[in-house]
């Protein structure tokens, strides 16, 4: 869609938000911030070929906070009309005459303010029917069971198609909107051998409808990944290096981004308390955050403060170069604010040069992880211990799955133990890595 077309679709929201904050200045508040969103969607999923669900979804709300010097007042709305919107204002001007003052509280710095926008490429509206997604799910599935015998049944295939337009504006007269699309399908399948039974899926996502991965592709991926779990065996308690596939090394990365953010740092709450700019990595390890990828699935040109995101290091040669802080975490901590309300920005992950394949021959004997369970991450002490299934590898080959075992360490030793990082990376979150490899841990079996 053209960017007129875009600005013809956010210039009602911006209307919205703009009499908002006209109205919330004429009740002589010291500040104020207004958001509104509009999604619309459908989405159908089948079992075994048939049509399970369809669902549509069309909606949008506006949400206010003001302030009266420290005292702040939020409400919401998803009446869009200009009564309800000041009854709104009203409620959350009501709500700030009454609390009590927070002195950290308020509008990020003005200077702050994102003053670039660059087209980003995040929006592909498609008109497509119900039908003509029934079929993709409907190819999903058939190919997972057509894919091995063994595969006895469908725990269901799904397929989302989503649109949305997102308006922020505040006193200090930002007002800037950004629409975005995403389309997603996956597919489980359930195989059985010996009377066990296993599954597993597989998925993809993009902005633009026609980049999703073939959905005869994702089917026969989840067929092949769940047929490999069969004739799961259990192992003896001892520590091995252990290989984190592509997809639980993004939850790897992501106790980090828990444990850096600026809630759990003031909070002290966070097992990475006072580390900023120490070595909490290998050397040859470096996280970097790129907002402003075209097309990214965590693109963005500012925060939900309005604050200009930038290209920024997260980690620069095993060093922690940056926290992720909003502009109430900043104040708290006596620090900068860094433009991540709302979350991080397309983090990449550097890597050590193999493929995933090569690092599982360099890891000689140890285990596979592909399946992680289990909420046992202390994010104040970092201690991780939680259920796990994957694969034994001796001398570089995968031998057998295994099952019902427990991986425990500690955070801060295993991002320290890291040996390696895959260069074919999965792309599908806002956190891009290959595998990672960790030298040793403990492991629970029999």
């Amino acid at each position: 869609m053209s960017s007129s077309s875009i600005d013809i679709e956010l210039a009602p929201l911006k209307n919205a938000v703009a009499m908002a904050l006209e109205f919330a200045a004429s009740l002589g508040t010291s500040a104020a911030e207004v958001a509104i969103s509009k999604q619309q969607g459908l989405s159908v999923s089948t079992r075994l070929k048939e049509v399970e669900t369809v669902e549509f979804n069309k909606d949008g709300a506006l949400g206010i906070t003001l302030y009266r010097g420290g005292c702040k007042g939020s409400s919401s709305t998803s009446d869009l009309s200009p009564e309800a919107i000041k009854e709104a204002v009203k409620a959350a001007d009501g709500i700030a005459r009454f609390t009590s003052e927070d002195s950290f509280s308020g509008l990020a710095d003005k200077d702050r303010m994102a003053t670039e926008f660059h087209d980003l490429q995040l929006y592909y509206p498609e008109e497509i029917s119900p039908e003509a997604l029934t079929e993709l799910a409907v190819r999903a599935e058939t190919a997972a069971l057509d894919a091995d015998e063994q595969v006895k049944t469908s725990d269901g295939a799904n397929v989302n198609a989503h649109t949305g337009f997102k308006v922020y504006g505040n006193s200090h007269g930002f007002l800037q909107g950004e629409a975005s699309s995403r389309y997603s399908l996956s597919c489980v399948a359930i195989a059985e051998a010996e009377g066990k039974m296993q599954r597993d899926y597989d998925y993809t996502v993009a902005r633009q409808l026609h980049d999703l991965v073939s959905p005869e592709v994702i089917g026969q991926k989840a067929a092949q990944k769940t047929v490999d779990r069969l004739h799961a065996r259990k192992i003896a308690t001892t520590a091995l290096p252990i290989l984190f596939s592509p997809e639980i090394s993004t939850g790897l990365i992501g106790h980090l981004v828990s444990a850096i953010s600026g809630g759990s740092l003031y909070r002290n709450s966070s097992f990475l308390q006072d580390a900023l700019d120490t070595d909490i990595f290998p050397d040859w390890f470096s996280i970097t955050e790129q907002p402003h990828l075209q097309g990214g699935l965590a693109s963005a040109n500012f925060d939900s403060e309005g604050v200009a995101t930038i290209d920024r290091h997260i980690i620069d040669n095993g060093r922690l170069a940056s926290y992720l802080l909003t502009s109430y975490s900043a104040r708290k901590l006596g620090m900068k604010n860094t433009g991540h309300a709302g979350g991080i920005y397309n983090w990449t992950l550097s890597h050590t040069g193999q493929t995933f394949a090569e690092l599982i021959k360099e890891m000689n004997t140890g285990l596979l992880i592909t399946e992680v369970m289990g909420q046992g991450v202390n994010g104040v002490t970092g201690d991780y211990s939680r259920g796990a299934a994957g694969f034994y590898v001796e001398n570089g080959v995968i031998l057998y799955p295994v099952e019902e075992i427990t991986i425990a360490g500690n955070l801060k030793d295993m991002y320290k133990n890291m040996v390696g990082v895959a260069k074919d990376q999965d792309l599908r979150s806002s956190i891009r890595t290959g595998g990672i490899l960790l030298s040793d841990m403990k492991v629970a079996g029999n």
